[in-house]
């Protein structure tokens, strides 16, 4: 059973992975495991149980294809939607959290998440301000050039401006395309 105590048992036993393993059980005696004092049984924990009790389920959650199950708490406070939640249960369902592939499908999902939230601001009263919101006014008039000195990443600082208001400037040429080629359209 997943998330007890107990340890799953080994797919090899202790000699078979010596011999297999140059160094393997190097810390077998417990007088060399500083951890041994923590594994002892029956130690009054104060916990009334064995496995903890599972957090209910309101909605599909994204599940590691290592775990047999939910883990028995689990966040709930940024629900998968969108094409970011798509890729972030691409990245559960296909791969598996030692491979890069799925972290890397993660940081995507991140920045694609990110890109819905500032088009979803668009359609709002009160839209996303890069101007305001990056800083980039109040960096004139708080010495912006002795500010930066002695920083770590002085050589990169040059991309800033491009990181900041680079996407902004692809979306509105990509919004001033889309209604050209709207008109165009409707013209014909």
């Amino acid at each position: 059973m997943p998330y007890t105590a107990d340890k799953p048992p080994l797919p090899e036993t202790p000699d078979q992975l010596r011999a297999r393993i140059p160094g393997w059980g190097a810390d077998l005696d417990p007088a060399d495991r500083p951890a041994v004092p923590r594994e002892v049984r029956g130690l009054e924990t104060g916990a009334h149980w064995e496995l903890p009790e599972q957090q209910p389920e309101h909605q599909p959650r994204e599940r590691s294809v290592e775990h047999a199950r939910l883990t028995p708490v689990f966040g709930t406070s940024v629900p998968l939607k969108g094409l970011s939640g798509v890729v972030r249960r691409y990245a559960y369902r296909r791969f598996s959290e030692a491979r890069a592939a799925h972290w890397l499908l993660l940081v995507a999902a991140d920045r694609v998440d990110a890109v819905e939230s500032h088009l979803a601001s668009l359609a709002t009263r009160r839209p996303d301000d890069p101007v305001t919101q990056s800083g980039v006014l109040a960096e004139a008039g708080n010495h912006p050039v002795r500010s930066r000195a002695g920083r770590t990443d002085v050589r990169h600082q040059v991309l800033d401006p491009v990181l900041v208001v680079g996407p902004w400037v692809l979306a509105g040429l990509v919004v001033y395309r889309l209604g050209r080629a709207l008109v165009r359209r409707v013209r014909t």
